[in-house]
């Protein structure tokens, strides 16, 4: 029922950390608001205040996971069984994994990617891979991942790096890999997530885009200095 109701949809991701003003639930929650009033299948939410409160005033399918940062890995999205824990604790109906393959955390409950799946189920959960390549989405498939999400291409060492969405990554797995594929990572513009429909995705997630201000005001200004240094302006997909 979640899956079909995400088909063909735009998920907005209504994140803000640490510095950004519009960090927390009181900022976060009319946001999803707004999202969900524009229209949008699903949300993508960060941390247990947030996806918690959310969860409370939104009707949508929302996909939670847990930012925290490991000494010992460069994995961070739900890295390991406590955040998922959390993440199930605050109501999201799907919880994001970093499914990389990159070292794991071992501190603080280290969990293989088949016991956090196990987890996951049990509680009644779909379980969504965040991944960076091809290799990466089948090895998810295969340890029962119900999709795999594009996010982390572009910030692993070993994937494709482009400041476009990386939408070839998207037909690659549509075509190479048994579950839904969600497009997410650098959309900023509707044509663009419209591609990713038709390259294979089931859905695509859109962040910055729409609930970023200080970064789209930034990406303004950067590309109005351009045209006010050079008299001539340059493409900024940043």
């Amino acid at each position: 029922m979640i899956m079909e109701k995400l088909r063909g949809g735009l998920i907005v991701s209504c994140q803000a950390r640490g510095e950004n003003p519009l960090s927390g639930p009181q900022y976060m929650v009319p946001m999803a608001r707004a999202a969900y009033l524009g229209g949008a299948a699903g949300i993508r939410a960060e941390g247990p205040e947030d996806v918690r409160a959310i969860s409370r005033v939104v009707p949508l399918p929302i996909i939670g996971l847990y930012k925290v940062v490991y000494p010992d890995s460069p994995v961070y999205i739900t890295p390991t069984l406590r955040e998922v824990e959390a993440i199930i604790g605050a109501g999201a109906h799907i919880v994001a994994v970093d499914a990389t393959n990159r070292p794991r955390p071992q501190t603080n409950s280290p969990a293989s990617l088949t016991d956090l799946v196990a987890y996951i189920h049990a509680a009644g959960r779909l379980a969504l891979a965040d991944i960076s390549t091809l290799d990466e989405a089948k090895t998810a498939a295969g340890l029962g991942f119900d999709m795999v999400a594009t996010t982390l291409s572009g910030f692993t060492p070993y994937s494709r790096h482009t400041e476009e969405p990386d939408v070839d990554l998207v037909q690659e797995i549509s075509k190479g890999c048994a579950v839904p594929v969600i497009a997410e990572g650098r959309y900023w513009r509707p044509e663009e997530a419209v591609r990713a429909l038709k390259a294979g995705a089931h859905a695509v997630v859109v962040g910055t885009a729409i609930t970023n201000p200080q970064l789209i005001t930034a990406r303004f200004v950067r590309y109005m200095s351009t045209w006010n240094k050079t008299g001539s302006p340059q493409a900024d997909q940043s």
